[in-house]
């Protein structure tokens, strides 16, 4: 059964970097899309990024479009990362990576979209 899990997270200064790890184990013959969520204290989840079954499309929240990255080491993504730059106390949450193989990219950035989700990492930004 294929499991995800995230790392990376940690307890940093606003305008630092962070990198988030999100790795699948397991097999696959297809690939994976994979998106991030984000669940601040007393707020719902959120998404933050996604990158798409095909590798190249990607998504971003408003709030850190310009700021960060979403990429993949394969071409089955199972090991994707998300680059954080310029980290503000706003960002401070609790990171979800998900995953799924279904190939429409209609509700990538909903939550009902993805049936595999990891443990979470905490991700804190002092101002």
């Amino acid at each position: 059964q294929v499991q995800l899990v995230e790392s990376g997270g940690g307890l940093v200064q606003a305008g630092a970097s962070l990198r988030l790890e999100c790795a699948a184990s397991g097999h696959t013959n297809d690939p994976y899309a994979v998106s991030w969520f984000r669940q601040a204290p007393g707020k719902e989840r959120e998404f933050v990024a996604a990158i798409a079954s095909d590798g190249r499309t990607v998504y971003y929240a408003r709030s850190v479009k310009g700021r960060f990255t979403i990429s993949s080491v394969n071409t089955k993504n199972t090991l994707v990362y998300l680059q954080m730059d310029r980290l503000m106390s706003e960002d401070t949450a609790v990171y979800y990576c998900a995953a799924t193989l279904t190939r429409s990219q209609a509700n990538i950035g909903r939550e009902s979209n993805y049936d595999l989700w990891g443990q979470g990492t905490q991700v804190t930004v002092s101002s």
